[in-house]
């Protein structure tokens, strides 16, 4: 599978690569979410929960073994991935998940974000999202994140995406939770442009190819 590196100009720090998570040894992917705070105990399952579950009905123990099989976590001969991890070096520094967003079934049931005032074909897999930008504390500050988002958009470009679509926090002093859909900076340093704002805290922003 390819990999990304930083570029020139891109806000990212050199020495930065971005490889597919199912290239990615457990205990790598493991070490970018910690154990403590809100990734520690997400493990980006709020926009994968199943019709009828809820985020608190089942632990953090099931939401990381979900996490490795939607990864496919330690398989680099595997065809499929939810999402990037960043090094600086051989250290694990960040996350992004990023798929077709027709594999979100709590993105395509939400009401706002990212459907208000578009039209949408909810169950298009052409359109990929972006849907997690994760930074390792002590890491910030870096270009990670958009570091992560250019090599998300190459990667959705890769496998056949039309579109790709992040929809980040517009505010500054976001709570912890919000923090990891990344910020408008990220997405417009990769080519996104804004295409929608169906809150007053989140916008839509969409690059066709």
């Amino acid at each position: 599978m390819a990999r990304a590196s930083s570029r020139d100009g891109d806000g990212a720090e050199p020495g930065l690569t971005v490889r597919p998570a199912s290239e990615v040894a457990r205990d790598d992917l493991a070490a970018v979410f910690g154990t403590r705070g809100t990734a520690s105990r997400c493990f980006c399952q709020r926009y994968k929960l199943a019709p009828g579950e809820f985020f608190a009905g089942f632990p953090a123990e099931e939401r990381a073994h979900r996490l490795r099989e939607q990864t496919d976590c330690g398989r680099p001969d595997a065809d499929r991935t939810s999402g990037l991890v960043a090094f600086d070096g051989g250290e694990p520094v960040g996350w992004c998940a990023v798929e077709p967003r027709s594999a979100y079934p709590g993105l395509v049931r939400n009401q706002r974000v990212p459907w208000l005032d578009r039209s949408e074909d909810r169950a298009d897999a052409g359109v990929w999202a972006v849907t997690c930008v994760l930074t390792r504390a002590g890491h910030r500050k870096r270009g990670v994140g958009r570091a992560l988002v250019r090599a998300a958009v190459e990667f959705a470009r890769d496998r056949g995406a039309r579109a790709v679509e992040g929809y980040p926090v517009t505010v500054a002093g976001v709570l912890d939770e919000e923090r990891h859909v990344g910020t408008v900076a990220m997405f417009t340093a990769a080519g996104l442009v804004e295409v929608g704002r169906p809150t007053p805290r989140r916008a839509v922003l969409r690059l066709d190819f």
